[in-house]
């Protein structure tokens, strides 16, 4: 009777497969969540600034600019920013940190007008928000600026602002985060079950086929 070889699954193959799914899984997500740090450092030696984009959030600036405006932003020399006065409206608009220059100055950065400047050991700069019926209540050292407006697109901050109010920006890059990992993990578990239930057929196809090519075997010795 002659019998034939049978060679039995290799199960060291099926967990590297397993292991270098994962690992690609880990690269990709990786590459997700750095992808828009890596953009934001292009643009920041690109345009010369720390922070080459910021916001709207007041209607300091309207006409010009609205609330929820995106805004894009150049690192510039002190001494090479335009001024500018009040009814001329021709001095470069900048954006500056302005907390503790004055008395309950906002938090997020001031996105003004320049409307005069001088030089006492650094820059100084006096501005104005197009709309407001006063300059700001002082001075801004060249330091705190960061950077110079030079282009936006409309409304599209808007999002962020809602968010941002909303207490909900934090809570729905996690959530996002998670179901974006639970997703690649389900495929990778689906695609595995997949893969060991067409084994199983085959192993129960190829066991039948071995059974029989043996019963006609052992059928023909006899």
């Amino acid at each position: 009777m002659k019998r034939k070889n049978i060679k039995a699954p290799v199960k060291h193959e099926k967990e590297t497969s397993s292991k270098r799914k994962i690992v690609v899984t880990i690269i990709l997500l990786g590459v997700a969540f750095s992808g828009a740090f890596i953009v934001y450092f292009i643009m920041q030696i690109a345009l010369n600034t720390k922070t080459p984009m910021v916001v709207v959030v007041s209607g300091s600036m309207e006409p010009n600019l609205h609330r929820g405006d995106l805004l894009f932003l150049r690192g510039k020399d002190a001494d090479n920013i335009k001024n500018g006065t009040i009814e001329g409206k021709e001095g470069d608009i900048i954006v500056f940190n302005a907390r503790g220059l004055w008395v309950n100055a906002p938090s997020d950065p001031i996105v003004h007008r320049v409307i005069d400047k001088m030089y006492d050991n650094e820059w100084l700069f006096l501005t104005k928000g197009d709309a407001n019926p006063s300059e700001d209540a002082a001075w801004v050292p060249e330091t705190r600026i960061l950077g110079v407006v030079v282009g936006k697109i409309p409304y599209i901050g808007w999002v962020k602002i809602v968010l941002t109010d909303s207490g909900l920006l934090i809570p729905l890059l996690v959530i996002v985060s998670v179901l974006l990992v639970i997703s690649l993990v389900w495929d990778i578990a689906k695609k595995e079950d997949d893969e060991e239930e067409k084994n199983s057929e085959k192993k129960i196809y190829d066991e039948a086929n071995i059974k029989r090519e043996i019963d006609i075997d052992f059928t023909k010795d006899n």
